[in-house]
């Protein structure tokens, strides 16, 4: 099968959809098989986790949304605004550790997508100052990273991925370093901001508790080479907040994607 992406968002019936991946393979030069086949639809403004054991291509599945790889086989489709200018514009992207530049302030790390799309310098200045504000760092432009926790670091990484005004945004386990107090709260300041910005999100995590809070779906991922192995939608009353998390609804979804997951871990597969 012919692989090949698509900008178009009206091409294909991805009218109402942000991401489809159909009958997609990834096979590194190495020869391991990471992922596929591999089917995939993320309607805009749905936020999906895809949650699986370590190597069975989670992060494969963004990076190949982000065009930072190329599928073996396969068709992958993203739908991005008609006549956009800015490289990389339609697709933020949050990785695990910040990656900030610590010979600069918060305010220039946030602003670099913008000064690499020769963004004006007022105008990019006034939308990092924004993305910084909607994270809740406004007072910290002038700051260096060093001078910053870990979650704050997150908040910059964040702010990055939000200054171009993506129509998707890719997470890859954002929070696995954090400590759980602070991953409880940067959870629902995503969901809250989520929320607000109306952005289509694919989260990865290893936590079944994160991905059964965040998501209205969660995405099973068989070990590797990754497929789908459930697709549970997750229904309940919104906004969600700690009443979520200490409900009966919630163990119940916790317990029912936990089962999903077992086969991956045991080696097996119910496929």
């Amino acid at each position: 099968m012919s692989s090949g992406k698509t900008s178009s968002a009206a091409d294909a019936g991805l009218t109402h959809l942000a991401v489809s991946l159909r009958s997609v393979t990834k096979t590194y030069d190495n020869g391991v098989m990471a992922l596929g086949p591999f089917d995939l639809t993320v309607r805009k403004g749905e936020f999906i986790s895809l949650l699986g054991p370590s190597g069975c291509g989670k992060s494969t599945v963004l990076r190949l949304i982000a065009e930072l790889s190329a599928p073996s086989s396969g068709i992958v489709r993203v739908a991005r605004h008609e006549g956009e200018v800015l490289p990389g514009h339609g697709i933020g992207f949050v990785f695990q550790e910040p990656t900030l530049m610590p010979w600069t302030s918060v305010r220039e790390n946030v602003r670099l997508p913008l000064r690499l799309a020769g963004v004006p310098k007022a105008e990019a200045r006034g939308r990092a100052d924004a993305a910084l504000a909607s994270v809740g760092l406004a007072d910290f432009a002038d700051a260096f990273p060093r001078e910053l926790s870990g979650g704050m670091k997150m908040r910059v990484s964040l702010a990055r991925a939000l200054v171009t005004d993506p129509d998707i945004l890719l997470m890859d386990e954002p929070f696995a370093a954090l400590d759980e107090i602070t991953r409880f709260r940067l959870n629902n300041d995503l969901l809250a901001l989520w929320r607000s910005l109306g952005k289509t999100v694919i989260f990865v995590t290893h936590s079944v508790f994160e991905s059964v809070y965040l998501s209205q779906r969660v995405v099973v991922m068989t070990a590797r080479p990754g497929r789908i192995q459930a697709d549970i939608r997750i229904e309940t009353v919104e906004p969600r907040g700690e009443a979520f998390r200490t409900s009966a609804a919630y163990s119940d979804y916790c317990r029912k994607v936990s089962a999903a997951l077992a086969p991956s871990y045991s080696g097996q597969s119910t496929l």
